[in-house]
């Protein structure tokens, strides 16, 4: 496998016309709190300029605080809401979030490996509110089902090290590339870790293959505690990569607008704070005046300056 990644853009049958905008389907469970689950991903992606496929897997029964429950639908509505879709429309990729079940991964994993040359991001978030053997099983069905059809996997540094390496022994922490080489065992190419903990009360995120680091964001820690980042970064990087894209410029771009979120981000609840993934539709003008903000333009940062070191989440 090259270290640097090739193009994951579609295959030309499956490329929209110049008239429409890139179509990406997600699984992901419907969040009434707006933090994450499908709200999340229908923002972000609409913001990177995709047009949203969005198959609703279950419902989280949750607040800003904590996600008390989660609904999960029946795996044949899931497959038939699928289907039906991609019927109609081509789709130029995938983005899996938390989807309840290991029946709705197996659908899932079937209707993937039927679009083979499309892109899937799959994200995985902590399951740590679920219960113990319900998460076993799910992670299980995951790694056996999803990843063998995974071109990224998305997911913070804790939450894939419990899950990739749960035997790991020693004061280290595994690094990024070892991460992706326990993912790689299963088929996944490239994973995104994020939340990796760096010195000086700095958290970085790294980019990584079996082979190599490809990339690293570094960026200072945050006091406000998020809900809904992770399925903010992985919907923005599926839909740059489905906008055709290539990996690092995606994954550049999509660390940059995750910071941006957060900068604008805001607590609507009692419990934690939400990014606003909208951030870019407000008033510029008067939102600058009033915090004393640098415009967008002082701030954006160029793909080509990638690796991200300046950023301050």
């Amino acid at each position: 496998m090259s270290d640097t990644p090739e193009s994951l853009s579609p295959s030309p049958a499956g490329v929209p016309s110049e008239t429409s905008l890139p179509c990406v389907m997600v699984f992901n469970a419907n969040d009434s709190s707006g933090a994450g689950g499908l709200s999340a991903d229908i923002t972000a992606m609409s913001s990177a300029s995709a047009h949203v496929l969005s198959v609703v897997t279950g419902a989280y029964i949750r607040d800003t605080t904590e996600i008390h429950d989660h609904v999960t639908f029946d795996e044949e509505a899931v497959g038939d809401q699928a289907r039906c879709v991609l019927e109609d429309m081509p789709v130029q990729a995938f983005k899996v979030g938390f989807v309840g079940s290991p029946e709705n991964l197996s659908v899932i994993a079937a209707i993937t490996s039927d679009y083979a040359d499309v892109p899937v991001v799959t994200y995985m978030p902590d399951l740590s509110w679920w219960d113990e053997l319900a998460i076993e099983t799910y992670l299980d069905a995951c790694a056996e089902l999803l990843l063998p059809q995974t071109t990224v996997l998305v997911g913070n540094h804790s939450t894939l090290c419990r899950w990739l390496l749960p035997e790991w022994e020693g004061d280290r922490a595994p690094s990024p590339r070892e991460i992706a080489r326990a993912a790689a065992t299963y088929g996944v190419p490239y994973t995104l870790v994020t939340g990796f903990n760096a010195a000086d009360q700095y958290l970085e995120s790294h980019l990584a293959s079996p082979e190599t680091v490809l990339a690293t964001a570094r960026y200072e820690r945050f006091d406000a505690t998020f809900a809904g980042a992770g399925d903010t970064l992985s919907a923005a990087l599926c839909a740059l990569i489905a906008g055709g894209a290539d990996l690092q410029s995606a994954c550049a771009e999509a660390l940059t607008y995750l910071d941006q979120c957060l900068d604008a981000g805001f607590q609507p609840g009692m419990g934690h704070a939400v990014p606003d993934r909208l951030f870019w539709a407000h008033d510029d003008d008067d939102d600058d005046e009033a915090s004393g903000a640098a415009p967008p333009s002082e701030t954006a940062l160029d793909v080509s300056d990638f690796p991200l070191d300046t950023t301050r989440h």
